[in-house]
């Protein structure tokens, strides 16, 4: 098999461009809905859902369901998406949500606070298990199945696409089967970049699995908020200063989840991280497709 990967990237040339209002910093906030779409005997699997929960290594129960995980995947849906959402109304800030399709369709009343909102619903797929070993027919009626769902809730389809648990015929499907003009299934840059698909210049907007708070869930991870506010200040800081002192901006994605952050013990890290950049009168903070949408009219030309 040929080794045809990017390890270059914008490599010594770095890149030197200029964010709306010359903002040294664009800054996106990304909240995953996944609550309901998980793997369940009740959606069809084989066995419960064993990822991103408080029961950090939980085993998948086969053939039966699994009565804690599902509840703890229900505060998300419950409790979770609110308190995030009432934060982030309230400051008045954008929002990316990465939705899974199943879970949109499950609970109209989310949907309709994001429709009410203006947050950019990007895809995460229609299911929220891992496409690693599903067969490729499988991955493509899922993900038009997906693209369909979206358009028929928020009369639009997604203009973004992170599926997170990707095959390797992930990108080649989602390209084949929808309109998209980003995807977010990359961890490679700090910036936008161009890749080549079948001839045709592709936007990857990388997202990130450090600034996110999975890691609360995960056997290397943050034990308190403290741990991720200050995570996220370090990375905050790291970039503002680099693009002070090299006058070249950068773009910081942090990633969310209803279940996770919403919880009542982390979500101030949230709340203490959100009054930290508000000082910054500098940045940029907005939507997923406002990033592709500037780097599609400015830099169509670079590669």
């Amino acid at each position: 098999m040929k080794d045809n990967r990017d390890y270059v990237g914008y490599g010594s040339k770095d890149f030197s461009f200029e964010w709306p209002n010359k903002s040294k910093l664009a800054l996106q906030f990304v909240l995953n809905y996944e609550e309901g779409a998980e793997n369940s005997i009740l959606n069809g699997d084989t066995s419960s859902e064993s990822f991103l929960s408080e029961i950090v290594n939980a085993k998948p129960i086969q053939g039966n369901r699994h009565m804690n995980m599902e509840s703890i995947y229900e505060y998300g849906s419950r409790r979770g998406f609110w308190r995030i959402h009432k934060e982030f109304k309230r400051r008045n800030l954008p929002l990316t949500i990465f939705g899974v399709g199943m879970a949109l369709e499950k609970n109209p009343d989310v949907c309709e606070q994001i429709i009410k909102s203006d947050y950019e619903v990007a895809s995460h797929g229609y299911r929220w298990i891992d496409y690693q070993n599903i067969d490729e027919q499988t991955e493509i009626q899922h993900t038009i199945l997906c693209n369909d769902l979206i358009n028929k809730i928020f009369g639009y389809y997604p203009s973004g696409w992170y599926t997170g648990r990707t095959s390797p015929n992930t990108r080649k499907i989602i390209l084949e089967n929808t309109s998209i003009i980003y995807d977010s299934d990359s961890y490679a840059d700090d910036l936008p970049y161009w890749i080549n698909h079948n001839n045709n210049k592709h936007l990857i907007i990388p997202y990130t699995l450090d600034n996110n708070d999975m890691r609360f869930t995960t056997t290397q991870g943050f034990n308190t908020g403290d741990d991720f506010f200050n995570y996220l200040k370090n990375s905050f800081d790291t970039l503002y200063k680099e693009s002070v002192d090299y006058n070249l901006p950068k773009m910081m994605s942090v990633g969310l989840h209803c279940r996770i952050i919403g919880r009542p013990g982390r979500f101030f890290s949230l709340v203490k991280f959100l009054d930290y950049i508000s000082s910054f009168k500098d940045i940029w903070i907005c939507k997923r497709k406002d990033i592709a949408e500037y780097w599609y009219e400015n830099f169509n030309d670079e590669s």
